[in-house]
């Protein structure tokens, strides 16, 4: 519906300037190993010419917000298909290997991303949306005629994850591009996609299994994914033009010198193996507190429910407070609930109380970590530094369950020890990213970051 390649002059001269200010950032970067705050003024200055609204603009986040329901909001209800693989179809194998699909599908979805936010750079969204679109559903329909653990594994776990993979970075890529002043709650907004997602994938799927049984459940999806990526793939654009320039060292290293992307990313390697442990696991562990295998699935509807508004409210108060300041608040409370409130959670009515409390809280984790890097880079290589901060978190991703489930085992059968190890994941992630944002403002507390 609209061409990426189209670019006003403003936009060509904010481009050949920035362009120029790379050359000098990583000249300058060789020899230090942070990066000055006002290196990336220019950068501030293009993305405040967005406008902040419009068609296109708005648009353009209707097509993220499908994207993300697509993608995160499959991953987001990840607890449903392990506990019926572990339940029912694949009973047989013990519940550390079937949770190695659920691992792989988190792996493969980060892993890809350095080369699809390069791709993304330089060619713009279209090309990769409608590979990831194709990728995705062809996923999703093989895993429904798959009745093998290594059909699903490759199925689920590895073709529909580089599917999302493709779609996931531009989805997230584009909003900086049209946003700065609602940067957050565009953010918000789209990634409350993914939240509903969360919600109506668990749903469906509980449902739709005793009726017309899991090969239909899952097709049933995948028409539904198919039909919000055919939206996705005629609103998406870019603002952004294209950055057709080779592959250089200073592109591709110069995130590896500035000391607070890392600590950013190491945080978000520590929070990712953290955060999914009670996605995966709560609706399994209702089981042991008496809860039915239908109620236990709510619970993760009811988790997403909460993370719906808490991406939403995390991205209003981004605007007002700054993202930094809102996500290292909201994701810290995220930590202290999982130590405070899910540990002694042994009934129906304190599991759901925690699932709707820690959905809203860790909202910010999906929310924010895209303007996180935003913040601190330059735009034209956002796609690529937000591709290498989950593809180093990929790591997390592949050992998250079988880790939980070692812990699981350990403490025979007990999900205390998972619990304790899910809230110190969370808040040392957190920890991490609070030390970026006092070196990126001096040290000051009192300011707006």
């Amino acid at each position: 519906m609209f061409s990426d390649s189209k670019t006003s002059p403003a936009r060509s001269h904010c481009s050949l300037h920035s362009d120029q200010r790379q050359e000098e950032k990583y000249s300058s970067a060789e020899n230090s190993t942070t990066t000055p705050q006002h290196e990336v003024s220019h950068d501030e200055e293009c993305v405040s010419k967005a406008p902040d609204g419009g068609i296109r603009a708005w648009l353009s986040l209707l097509g993220s917000f499908c994207m993300l329901f697509c993608t995160f909001g499959l991953i987001n209800c990840i607890g449903t298909f392990q506990d019926y693989y572990q339940e029912v179809l694949l009973r047989n194998l013990s519940p550390t290997t079937v949770s190695w699909i659920p691992s792989l599908q988190i792996f493969f979805a980060y892993l890809t991303n350095p080369v699809t936010g390069r791709l993304y750079d330089v060619y713009g969204p279209r090309y990769l949306v409608l590979v990831g679109s194709i990728l995705q559903t062809f996923g999703m329909m093989m895993t429904s005629v798959s009745t093998r653990y290594y059909q699903i594994l490759l199925a689920q776990g590895v073709c529909t994850s580089i599917g999302m993979s493709a779609i996931y970075v531009p989805a997230t890529a584009c909003i900086a591009g049209w946003f700065d002043k609602k940067r957050g709650i565009a953010y918000g907004i789209a990634t409350s996609g993914s939240s509903l997602g969360g919600v109506i994938f668990p749903i469906m799927i509980s449902r739709l299994i005793p009726r017309i049984g899991f090969p239909w459940a899952m097709r049933s999806s995948a028409f539904l994914v198919l039909g919000l990526l055919i939206i996705a793939n005629l609103t998406i654009a870019s603002r952004v033009p294209p950055d057709p320039r080779p592959v250089s060292k200073k592109i591709l290293l110069g995130p590896f010198v500035d000391l607070k992307l890392m600590l950013v990313n190491v945080g978000f390697l520590l929070m990712t193996l953290g955060v999914f442990i009670p996605i995966n696991t709560i609706a399994v562990e209702s089981l042991q507190h008496g809860l039915s295998f239908t109620l236990s699935h709510y619970l993760v509807a009811t988790l997403n429910a909460g993370s719906l508004f808490g991406r939403i409210f995390a991205g209003v108060i981004a605007d007002i407070m700054g993202v930094y300041n809102t996500f290292i608040s909201v994701s810290a409370l995220a930590g202290v609930f999982v130590l405070a409130l899910y540990i002694p959670a042994t009934n129906s009515t304190a599991i759901f109380v925690f699932s709707v409390i820690f959905g809203f809280t860790s909202g910010a984790y999906i929310a924010l970590v895209a303007p996180l890097v935003v913040k601190i880079s330059p735009l034209p290589e956002s796609g690529y530094r937000i591709g290498l901060l989950f593809f180093l978190s990929s790591i997390s991703g592949l050992v998250t369950n079988p880790i939980g489930q070692a812990i699981v085992a350990k403490w025979h059968g007990d999900y205390t020890g998972i619990k304790i190890y899910s809230g110190i994941m969370l808040l040392s992630g957190t920890g991490l990213v609070f030390l970026s944002r006092l070196i990126a403002t001096d040290w000051k507390l009192n300011v707006v970051f």
